[in-house]
């Protein structure tokens, strides 16, 4: 199973054996808009839950964020080609993330899917990395194929292609054993300032550095909430989950959710 590690942010992952349990259900939360400072804090909540011994169980979270800019640990200042001016005026902020993966805008139309679990309770070695990738990969490219837009995987790059660019960026961290974030799936956003964003560091063509979207493949209406379905149906046959409950909202309330102060940093490339 091939795993490229930009996609990755790897924390501390413990050396101690895999145990057997029976598997558990997954817990698949459709969620509607939120910030990316709110975001970052529930997932750090999250991804302590199910790190806890018969703590939370598995949990996918699809999601909106709010119009922003998150940077993975592959990219920089430098893939956004906005001036601070520009990024005010469309009142978009940049915020460095604790994932793999590089630049990323997100907005209306763009599904985020951050999946929350150890290892274990996807059936996997505590260091099989590179099985949850190839896993989380299939799945988002089974789903994109399930609302009838043609989707491929590159041997040598993150992420799930179409005809108009990348289609699904993929950055995700796994750290003591649990893997969180996850994707970007472009459903049918507006792409002028996606083809201002490298999502890419670098591709083998020019024009898959930036993101494309199902819609802008197909030149058909595609819903978000078909797209949404398609991606919980293909997580659970991905990862092999016995059963899975579907829920309205967030799995932590919103309003108790304290933004985390802003990362600083000066990364320039």
């Amino acid at each position: 199973m091939r795993y490229n590690r930009a996609m990755c942010d790897f924390g501390e992952m413990p050396d101690a054996n895999v145990t057997s349990r029976p598997r558990r259900a997954l817990t698949a939360w459709l969620a509607g808009p939120i910030g990316i400072d709110r975001m970052l804090a529930m997932s750090e909540r999250l991804a302590w839950e199910v790190s806890e011994p018969d703590g939370r169980p598995p949990t996918l979270v699809l999601h909106e964020l709010e119009p922003s800019i998150t940077l993975g640990r592959a990219g920089s200042r430098t893939d956004v080609d906005l001036t601070d001016d520009e990024l005010r005026a469309h009142r978009l902020s940049l915020t460095f993330v604790g994932r793999g993966g590089g630049a990323v805008l997100h907005g209306p139309g763009q599904v985020g899917v951050s999946l929350f679990a150890t290892l274990a309770d996807l059936g996997l070695g505590r260091h099989d990395v590179g099985g949850y990738l190839e896993r989380f990969e299939h799945a988002l490219e089974a789903a994109v194929r399930m609302v009838r837009c043609g989707a491929a995987r590159d041997s040598s790059l993150p992420g799930i292609f179409g005809r108009t660019g990348l289609l699904a960026a993929v950055g995700v961290a796994v750290r003591r054993g649990v893997v969180w974030h996850g994707g970007f799936l472009n459903v049918c956003p507006p792409l002028s300032l996606h083809h201002r964003v490298r999502s890419l560091p670098v591709a083998h063509k020019a024009g898959m550095r930036t993101m494309g979207s199902i819609e802008a493949d197909v030149q058909r209406p595609v819903r978000l909430q078909d797209v949404r379905s398609a991606l919980v149906q293909q997580m659970v046959d991905a990862f092999g989950f016995p059963r899975v409950h579907v829920q309205a909202g967030f799995p932590v309330a919103i309003s108790a959710l304290s933004p985390r102060p802003r990362e600083v940093s000066k990364r320039v490339g």
